[in-house]
């Protein structure tokens, strides 16, 4: 799998009445199989305050990258994908309670995230030969 991009933000109110301002968006860019594929991830923004508990991250953003900063909705789609490699097969999932979340975050190697950060950044896609890389030991 070859990653190209990972984006996250935070959804905007469309309608007075909606309750996307409570959400964020991560998206992870990746080829398999010689195919371009998305994965979107839909999640409470209220997860973002609680980083703390399940990352070595204290805060927003949660490390900066060669030019950017880098925000827990940046790395969620790309860990989910780590995670569960099935989730190729999807375009989007929700997460919605904090177990689940908090199940995704378990176990990785943050460091490695990072570097998956600086190769994109500098037009470099990243090649994922094993996910195993992406555990803590």
């Amino acid at each position: 799998m070859r990653i190209v991009a990972c984006n996250g933000y935070a959804l905007e109110k469309e309608k007075s009445n909606s309750p996307e301002d409570f959400f964020n968006r991560s998206t992870v860019k990746y080829i398999q199989a010689g195919e371009e594929k998305v994965l979107n991830v839909l999640y409470l923004r209220y997860f973002d305050e609680m980083i703390a508990r399940w990352t070595p991250y204290s805060q927003n953003p949660v490390f900066k990258s060669l030019t950017r900063d880098i925000y827990m909705a940046d790395i969620i789609a790309l860990i989910c994908l780590i995670k569960e490699p099935s989730l190729s097969s999807r375009k989007r999932i929700y997460i919605n309670s904090e177990k689940e979340l908090a199940s995704y975050l378990l176990n990785i190697n943050f460091p490695k995230l990072e570097e998956v950060f600086r190769s994109i950044e500098q037009a470099k896609p990243y090649d994922i030969k094993t996910y195993l890389d992406f555990y803590q030991s």
